[in-house]
């Protein structure tokens, strides 16, 4: 049986895949991979099936060895420096580790995340059908420790097409395209949200991105909105008036006024934004 050993696991390294759609109503949000499209190009390089459990990396420092087998890996996402002992391999493209062969993961220059895919995928006991960790709900597998063993599943039966491919640009100022409301008409100047140059706060995990800058003032501070279903992407002005970006473990109801939802294929790109980043939104 190969087993991925987790050496070091940097600031923060959880297991993510597709997220548990459908149990918003008991109050479980989808949660899963934060940057939806680098986790699954990470598995398609390894012509894993979809859904296939991986592991999402903040900022680098992973390292990991193969036990009891050799592991073919992929690393996807924020572009970490990456070397199989003391070689320097790349980024986008499958790896071959093999057993007691270490996997080391430098900080990345650009990105906030980076996706470690594994053949066959990371085989951990799924919670109402996912294997991913919600770090609101507290739900899925703990996020990883020196010490841990990670159990590769069985390979797949299709192999991978590619070799590599090309690793995106992160550009120095980040754009997000936005829809308008649904409660625009709570704040003054609606456009000052796409406006005005914000910054991402650090205070920004997988729950949200809060967003520095000008804040946005309410129509009537005193009103009260009744709690109301969320979604990924949603942007929510709290009393402060600083905007909150849900990303992908968002609460399931919120009662704030949401005045726009960035837009669904833009959230993986928030989901990289690095504290003190320029961001700019733009209406779609």
């Amino acid at each position: 049986m190969t087993t991925l050993e987790v050496v070091r696991s940097g600031p923060l390294a959880l297991i993510e895949d597709e997220g548990r759609p459908g149990w918003s109503a008991i109050g479980v949000g989808r949660s899963g991979a934060a940057d939806r499209a680098s986790y699954r190009l990470a598995n398609r390089l390894l012509a894993n099936p979809a859904g296939a459990a991986a592991i999402e990396v903040l900022l680098g420092g992973l390292e990991v060895v193969a036990r009891g087998g050799d592991a073919w890996v992929a690393v996807t996402g924020a572009p970490a420096r990456l070397t199989v002992d003391a070689r320097a391999v790349d980024p986008y493209a499958a790896v071959a580790l093999r057993e007691g062969q270490r996997l080391r993961m430098g900080l990345p220059p650009a990105g906030l995340r980076s996706y470690v895919a594994v053949r066959g995928g990371i085989d951990v006991p799924p919670v109402l059908g996912s294997r991913s960790r919600d770090v609101l709900a507290g739900i899925g597998p703990e996020p990883l420790a020196a010490g841990d063993r990670l159990v590769v599943g069985p390979a797949p039966a299709a192999y991978p097409h590619v070799d590599a491919v090309p690793a995106p640009a992160y550009e120095d100022e980040v754009v997000l395209r936005v829809v308008r409301g649904p409660r625009d008409d709570w704040i003054l100047d609606p456009d000052l949200l796409v406006g005005a140059t914000w910054h991402a706060s650090a205070n920004t995990d997988r729950v949200g991105m809060r967003l520095d800058g000008p804040p946005l003032r309410l129509v009537r501070p005193d009103r009260q909105l009744p709690s109301e279903g969320a979604v990924r992407g949603a942007i929510q002005v709290p009393p402060s008036g600083e905007p909150v970006v849900f990303l992908a473990d968002h609460p399931v109801t919120g009662g704030y006024p949401v005045v726009g939802v960035v837009v669904d294929a833009d959230v993986d790109r928030a989901a990289q934004v690095r504290p003190g980043t320029p961001l700019r939104l733009r209406w779609a």
